[in-house]
Order: C-alpha cells, then sequence, then structure tokens
C-alpha cells in the first residue's frame, strides 16, 4: 500500500517481504472527539468507547481521557474502565461510529489495524490537533505494534503534520489522504488516474515542506551566490506546473464527454444515474439491473470510473444507467473538483436513484452526507428514487416494517444480492421519466409492413391485436418519439 501520489511525489516505497511482493503495513487508528457547543462528551459502553490495541500487548492506560487499550477479542488480561456518564445523543456520526466507518476505509486501503486510540479534548490543538501527551502515548503504542503508520481520523494542517512527522516513529496520515490513496488504487481508467493524481497534488502542495538552506541549489555569477532557488520552491514549481497540464487534460475529458452526451440527446434515451453512499450497493444493483458483470466489492471506493450500460424499462421504453462513484462523510473537496468530469454524469442525468444501505445504523447521516454533495453539484432539484437496499440483512420483523414503511414513503426495498425488487426499481424509473413520455394510440398496420409490426412489438406494449382483412388493428402505449415515427398509421380521429 502506497499513500503517495503514485507518479510525482517522493513517498515511501511499498513495504516488501523477502520475495519482493507487497505486504499489508501495521497502521495505528486515532479518532478525535470534540465536546459540542460545551455539551459532555457522548459515552456508550467502555469497550465502544475504549481504543482497542489488535495485538497481545500489555494496556497503557490513558489518564487525562480515561481511557484503557484493550487488547483483541478474547484477550483476559485486560479489562474495560467503567465508562462515564452517557451524554446526550447525536444525530451525526459520533467519534466511534466515525472510527468505525474509518476502519472499513483502512481495510479497503489494504493495511492491518494493529490498535485504536481515541482522544477527547475540548478543542482541537493547533500544533498537534490531539496534544502532546497524547503524541508521546501514539508514539508508545505505534513502537510498541510496530506500527508502519499512523492514521488520523481528521484532516491535519501542514504544521499538524509536520510536527506529528517529526514526533512519531512512522508515517503519518490523515483521513483525506487515506481516501486520496484507495482511489489511486481502484482507477483503472487514464481518466481515472488523471482524476486521482490531480487530488493527491492539490492537497499536497500547501503540505511541501523543506529544510531550510540543506535544500539550497546555489546560483552562479554574480548577484546569484547565496541560497537561490530552494529545492522546496523547485518542487512546487515543478508540481504547479503537473497541475496545470492535468486540468487541460481533464478539460480534454470533459469536452469529449459533452460531445457523447450530445451525440446521445440527439437520440431521445434518457440517462438515469445510481447515486448513493459509497459501498451501499450501487455497483451489485447495477449489474442486477443490467447483466453488465462490473466489480461489485463489499470494499469502499471500488468504482470510481463511471460505465454506462442500456436497460429496458418495462413500457419498453430504454434508458443508459450510470454507475457512479460512491460519496462518503466529509468527502475532500480536491475530490469533488477533480471529479468533476465523472460527476457531470449524475448533474446531467434526468433521474437520480439514491441507492442505500437499510441494514446500516447511520442510514440517516449518510443520506444527509449524499444530499450535501449533491448540493454541491446542483442535483439536489432531480426526480431522485429511495433505493433501500440489502434488505435481506434484516430480521424478518426489521424487513417487514421497512417494507410497509416504503410503501408510504414511495420508497423500493431491495436485494441487489439476491435480485429481489428489481422490477419494482425499474417501474420506479418508469413513472420518473418525463422525457419522451409514453402516450397511448390506435394502429391500423397493413400486414405486408412486417418491418413495422415488429417495431411496434419490440419498442411498445401492445394491450390488444386484431386481424381485418389485410390490416391489424393495435392498441399500443409506447414512447412518444417511436408513436411519432409510424404516426401515418393512426386512425385519423385520434390527436
Amino acid at each position: 500500500m502506497d499513500f503517495g501520489p503514485k507518479r510525482t511525489v517522493q513517498g515511501h516505497p511499498h513495504p516488501t517481504d523477502r520475495l519482493g511482493t507487497e505486504k499489508a503495513e501495521r497502521a495505528v487508528l486515532v479518532g478525535l472527539e470534540t465536546s459540542r457547543s460545551g455539551q459532555p462528551f457522548a459515552r456508550t459502553s467502555a469497550r465502544t468507547t475504549s481504543s482497542r490495541l489488535h495485538a497481545p500487548k500489555p494496556g497503557i492506560v490513558d489518564e487525562d481521557a480515561d481511557l484503557t487499550l484493550l487488547p483483541g477479542s478474547g484477550d483476559p488480561d485486560l479489562e474495560a474502565v467503567p465508562p462515564s456518564a452517557p451524554g446526550p445523543p447525536f444525530t451525526a456520526l459520533n467519534a466511534e461510529e466515525s472510527l468505525s466507518e474509518f476502519r472499513e476505509l483502512v481495510s479497503s486501503a489494504g493495511a492491518i489495524v494493529a490498535a485504536e486510540l481515541m482522544q477527547r479534548r475540548a478543542r482541537l490543538d493547533p500544533a498537534t490537533l490531539v496534544g502532546a501527551g497524547k503524541v508521546e502515548e501514539i508514539a508508545a503504542v505505534a513502537a510498541s505494534v510496530e506500527a508502519d503508520l499512523v492514521l488520523f481520523d481528521h484532516d491535519l494542517t501542514p504544521t499538524q503534520l509536520r510536527n506529528l512527522e517529526a514526533a512519531l516513529p512512522c508515517r503519518v496520515l490523515d483521513r483525506t489522504q487515506l481516501i486520496l490513496d484507495i482511489f489511486a488504487r481502484h482507477a483503472r481508467t487514464r481518466e481515472g488516474q488523471l482524476q486521482v493524481e490531480l487530488a493527491q497534488l492539490e492537497y499536497m502542495l500547501p503540505r511541501l515542506t523543506g529544510k531550510g538552506k540543506a535544500m539550497s541549489q546555489l546560483g552562479g555569477g554574480i548577484g546569484t551566490r547565496g541560497p537561490g532557488e530552494t529545492k522546496l520552491e523547485t518542487d512546487r514549481r515543478r508540481i504547479q506546473s503537473r497541475i496545470d497540464h492535468l486540468k487541460g487534460e481533464l478539460d480534454s475529458v470533459r469536452r469529449v464527454r459533452k460531445q457523447q452526451r450530445q451525440r446521445r440527446e440527439a437520440v431521445p434515451v434518457p440517462t438515469v444515474a445510481l447515486v448513493g453512499y459509497t459501498n451501499a450497493g450501487k455497483s451489485t444493483l447495477f449489474n442486477q439491473l443490467t447483466g453488465a458483470g462490473v466489480l461489485a466489492s463489499s470494499r469502499m471506493f471500488a468504482t470510481l470510473d463511471p460505465k454506462l450500460r442500456a436497460v429496458e424499462l418495462p413500457s419498453r421504453r430504454k434508458v443508459l444507467l450510470s454507475d457512479t462513484v460512491g460519496f462518503i462523510r466529509n468527502l475532500p473537496h480536491t475530490l469533488v473538483t477533480s471529479f468533476r468530469a465523472t460527476l457531470e454524469e449524475v448533474a446531467q442525468a434526468e433521474v437520480l436513484v439514491h441507492v442505500r444501505d437499510a441494514a446500516s445504523p447511520y442510514g440517516d447521516e449518510q443520506k444527509a452526507q449524499v444530499e450535501k454533495v449533491l448540493g454541491e453539484l446542483e442535483s439536489l432539484t432531480k426526480p431522485r428514487i429511495e433505493v433501500l437496499n440489502k434488505i435481506d440483512l434484516l430480521a424478518d420483523p426489521e424487513r417487514e416494517g421497512l417494507a410497509s414503511r416504503a410503501r408510504s414513503t414511495g420508497e423500493v426495498a431491495v436485494s441487489a444480492q439476491l435480485g429481489e425488487g428489481m422490477a419494482a426499481v425499474l417501474e420506479a424509473i418508469d413513472a420518473a421519466l418525463h422525457t419522451d413520455p409514453l402516450v397511448d394510440a390506435q394502429l391500423n398496420v397493413p400486414q405486408k409492413e412486417g418491418g413495422v409490426l415488429a417495431a411496434i412489438d419490440a419498442g411498445m406494449i401492445v394491450h390488444t391485436k386484431e386481424y381485418e382483412g389485410n390490416n391489424v388493428h393495435l392498441s399500443v402505449t409506447g414512447p412518444a418519439s417511436l408513436v411519432g415515427r409510424f404516426a401515418r398509421f393512426r386512425l385519423r380521429n385520434q390527436p
């Protein structure tokens, strides 16, 4: 696992074993919770609020935060510290829930979680984020578990990153760097790789640090002797030049996509985009509806490059279904900007299918985060279908309650893994489309017009078909564009 930009930065090489194959890195996770508006910290239980040490190492007590490092499950040597009085419930993800999601991100990046720590502070420390005492504890834990890196579930300022790297015995990464690395691992197309590299460089540029005159490049000639241009300034200039180049290439990608969309718009085939939180099951649903066989993984951000497939609806209309990148809480702004070319598929779609994880305890928070990103894309006003996925993971009473609620709210409950509810999703898309609306028509087609009759059977719903002499009388419902093609066969008393 390489947590640096793939082609542009000096980074740390992949750890390898003696055979030269990549091995998983050991990571220490650090969560952070600050008090909200003067309220006390939220606590749930000792085991969930305490930090965890995923190795048979001695427990370390954090006197300041009343926390204890716990080993992996089944270790009887350490016991949890009794929790404080529970604080008020919060609707957003609390620190423990956030750390749980962060743990999934780390797994998606291919690392092994060796230890977890939680810091609770009234306010963030401007120098180290977590405070000097906590930094010493993190350093001790990282050394004891032989960690390769320390991951913070929070964004670090350039100053905080520099100070932490100086104090800790291994590499330091924040939440944004981790997400960028996952994107880099999963980018397959040239477009996806360009977008990831741009996001990485834009994030890294303000975080470059030098070492004073040791980084200087001496000039030559009168007036040029002295420090001259430092290596740091040279790196910044080169990276800025690369950023400008990448933006130019992505502008070309956007122009090509725009041309492709214009060609598609010449034929009335609307686009429907699947959107949702990462790992909500969008790709699995996409495969069920299209038979495309794209990668469907339980890892976060398995899909980066948009995929389009044609789907026939119950009305016989055809749409293009788009599988898009998943969203996440605190999605780095550099990613939203860099992936603008990809996310334009969402902005140009006629209908959005919001795929939600019905089994997630944080469903409402995830929905709010998706809507936040849709707001940034100016797509909140588009027709949106709520699809509640993964109902197969619910107990029967929960499943029945969800189905009852879905019937009253217009949501669609499905299991993309088992293929349940696919017909209902297609019907909902059919009802939400307003481009190329369905119309009823009475047609009288000569039997010798075999091509016309075949097109009607293939593209319209035929309610009745009667043979009268050499003609076929049909009562149909079909897309206005297709019915219009056969206007010469419509009965004269029709509009």
